[in-house]
């Protein structure tokens, strides 16, 4: 089985209630899951929360939804505490998908390519991010990956990052809001050390690094818009008439 859960809180700094947000008469989260179960690879899609709002939301879409502790601070954090309780239920997994909430422009497409590299390079890599090129500065709402050659993701920064030291015109690489990860490692991930760097960049997958465990990353063509702020939140009000999946929604 291919798992596919999209954490969802509602206490976000930036934006407050943002899985709740409405969007083009849905509220954000049914758009991300409503695209995510026409990936041709997820076997199952799940949420999991701290908010019974959000329970009865995905219930009354006809999907799983499972209320977890308000005290777990991040979203892979909240993946691994759920998967540790439900051992026996989900105990033939072949991989995790963690979604974003916040990825209303989430291309089913990528997805599933995201699930076939790691699923033919499960020997190499625990973790495996998708990354876009983009030339957008001075953002810390998203991630940066410095990757070497080979695909193997060396760190992760909210900085614009690798420097342009001989070259001004180099993209950087962009985390994408979608993760895979290998089962037997994401239900150890809530129990592996939390070391200086993640608290420093703000960013819990760089705990994968600092205890010595592979992430790699695959590049897809074009880029994607997640809503990190009010901005973003108004920005998809227009982006969103100019979307091709919708009318695939069902």
């Amino acid at each position: 089985m291919i798992l596919g859960i999209i954490p969802a809180r509602l206490k976000s700094k930036r934006l407050p209630n943002k899985p709740l947000q409405i969007i083009d008469g849905l509220p954000l989260l049914v758009h991300v899951m409503k695209r995510s179960m026409m990936s041709k690879k997820l076997d199952k899609l799940i949420v999991c929360t701290d908010s019974m709002k959000v329970v009865n939301l995905v219930k009354k879409y006809n999907h799983d939804a499972y209320l977890t502790s308000q005290n777990i601070k991040n979203g892979t954090d909240r993946i691994s505490s759920f998967l540790n309780k439900k051992k026996k239920e989900f105990k033939k997994l072949k991989l995790v998908v963690d979604i974003q909430c916040d990825e209303i422009f989430l291309n089913p497409h990528y997805l599933d390519k995201a699930i076939n590299y790691h699923l033919k390079n499960l020997d190499k890599y625990d973790v495996v991010i998708p990354h876009t090129h983009t030339y957008e500065k001075n953002n810390d709402s998203y991630v940066k990956i410095i990757s070497n050659q080979n695909n193997n993701v060396l760190y992760l920064t909210r900085a614009d990052a690798p420097y342009p030291f001989r070259s001004k015109n180099e993209p950087f690489k962009r985390h994408q809001d979608f993760v895979t990860f290998k089962p037997n490692f994401i239900n150890k991930f809530k129990d592996l050390k939390n070391r200086k760097l993640e608290d420093y960049e703000g960013v819990e997958l760089l705990r994968v690094l600092e205890n010595g465990y592979k992430i790699g990353t695959i590049k897809f063509k074009n880029d994607s818009f997640s809503i990190n702020t009010k901005k973003d939140l108004i920005k998809s009000l227009l982006l969103v008439q100019k979307d091709t999946f919708r009318k695939y929604y069902k």
